[in-house]
């Protein structure tokens, strides 16, 4: 078996090797427990037939056995430090590709063009700064993965899955991972386990993308101006967030029928809607608008 990166001691001595001091402004938290590797490997199902697009490889710990799974990795970095740590540490592995890049710009339809219809898989240890931007990034391109599996902050894992019945978890962030795909923790990762310790524990999301929307909607972006409007100011009624809205300029008279249309009770707040329910009520809109 290869010497497995993903300990303290080896970190710890591929860093004093390079001189690497971490960025805390690019949320550099290296895992040094190799069960947990293997936990987020196996929540990604991987096959000898799977590509995986890795986020923020870092100096390759997870890099090292998405490789012994996949067909292909393309791990994708954007601190040009680790690029040479990286082909350094792994260069006993042959379908490893590294990419010099920021995530959050990269052309992924690019690269899944040349992939040509085979399956693509998703699978990192996000930078916290990028977690919610590269996630929404992700699902709101629509391209064709088949799921994404993720290792982000506790906190924002239970936002992710949450439902109506979990108080102020549930948001936008909720109802626009579950619109786009079928979101689950797979397992919940104490912060002693990465070098430097952060503040707070993180956990494993598998987010499976659907085919299509979970709901049927007739103006996908006037109904996530509507969620939108309704999670601005979580104590005011739906029908205060909707008639003052800014990015919606609708009349009240319009948002009564609506809402009558749509049975909801106009002292409803936002974050008692599910997104069957939102769903109902911006397809109501599109119809009086037009």
């Amino acid at each position: 078996m290869k010497k497995r990166i993903a300990n303290p001691s080896v970190t710890r001595k591929i860093l004093k090797q390079n001189g690497i001091q971490l960025k805390k402004s690019l949320g550099q938290n290296f895992l040094v427990d190799q069960n947990i590797i293997d936990k987020i490997v196996a929540s990604a199902n991987l096959t000898s037939d799977d590509h995986v697009i890795e986020i923020g490889p870092g100096i390759g710990s997870l890099t090292q056995r998405l490789a012994e799974e996949a067909k292909e990795v393309w791990a994708i970095e954007l601190d040009d430090r680790f690029i040479e740590i990286l082909d350094e540490n792994l260069n006993s592995y042959d379908n490893i590709n590294f990419i010099q890049a920021d995530a959050l710009e990269y052309n992924f339809r690019q690269l899944l063009t040349k992939l040509n219809g085979e399956s693509v898989k998703v699978v990192a240890n996000l930078p916290y700064y990028i977690t919610t931007p590269i996630i929404m990034r992700l699902l709101e391109d629509k391209l064709p993965f088949e799921q994404i599996v993720v290792m982000v902050q506790k906190e924002v894992a239970e936002r992710i899955v949450a439902t109506p019945e979990d108080g102020k978890q549930y948001g936008s962030l909720s109802l626009a991972v579950r619109y786009y795909s079928q979101p689950e923790i797979t397992g919940i990762v104490p912060r002693t386990v990465f070098m430097p310790q952060p503040k707070v524990d993180s956990a494993i999301v598998k987010m499976k993308i659907r085919q299509q929307p979970a709901v049927e909607i007739k103006d996908e972006e006037l109904l996530f101006k509507v969620i939108q409007a309704a999670f601005q100011q979580r104590r005011k009624t739906i029908r205060n967030s909707l008639s003052k809205a800014a990015n919606l300029d609708l009349k009240r008279n319009l948002v009564d029928e609506a809402l009558n249309q749509a049975g909801i009770e106009s002292r409803r707040r936002g974050e008692k809607l599910n997104l069957e329910r939102f769903a109902l009520l911006s397809n109501i809109l599109f119809e009086l608008l037009s």
